[in-house]
């Protein structure tokens, strides 16, 4: 397995998110039977791909932490309070690449440090490169999909509450998948 810290290169092209094609969605079991998932609805970022080199890319994303959305108000407005997210003292989560790894055709390991509620913590995407196609608009676009799971206490997210079967309100554990397409930027 190929690894690099990330240093870019002459063969390095910028890609920016493109919120309205990008998906940022979390699940986390409800009463320990459900999963309940949301998604962030505000995300922007800059991959840097080294086309020479692929383990020389790096990634940088920035979620508005009140962009959250679960389709529940309600829940909605829990989750942005000071028993969770705290939005007001904490408006972003940012993730920012320190190392990509090949993990096979097309796969790759990339690490990096994940910043939720003020406290980051290293973590690990498994992604896919999904391809690259031209738009009717004459732009290139680029695909990618990603997954990790993170415990939510790491991050000093800790309210629950206890069940009367013995389990918890909300899992500790939270799945994170990403669905990205990316726009190529004019050198």
């Amino acid at each position: 397995m190929t690894t690099s810290t990330i240093h870019p290169s002459a063969t390095t092209s910028t890609w920016t998110l493109d919120p309205a094609h990008t998906l940022v969605e979390f699940a986390a079991k409800h009463l320990m039977i459900t999963t309940v998932k949301g998604r962030f609805t505000d995300v922007s970022g800059t991959i840097r791909m080294d086309e020479a080199d692929p383990v020389a890319s790096s990634v940088e994303a920035v979620i508005k932490a009140a962009s959250i959305d679960t389709r529940t108000d309600q829940r909605d407005a829990h989750l942005k309070s000071a028993d969770f997210l705290e939005v007001e003292r904490f408006p972003e989560i940012t993730f920012k690449s320190t190392k990509v790894e090949r993990a096979g055709d097309a796969h790759y390991r990339v690490t990096g440090d994940l910043t939720i509620h003020g406290v980051t913590k290293p973590v690990v995407l498994d992604v896919s490169d999904e391809g690259r196609t031209k738009d009717p608009w004459g732009g290139e676009r680029a695909g990618f999909s990603a997954s990790t799971r993170i415990d939510r206490r790491d991050f000093g997210l800790t309210w629950n509450q206890a069940v009367e079967s013995g389990g918890v309100l909300v899992s500790n554990e939270i799945r994170i998948t990403l669905e990205v397409e990316a726009t190529r930027t004019a050198a």
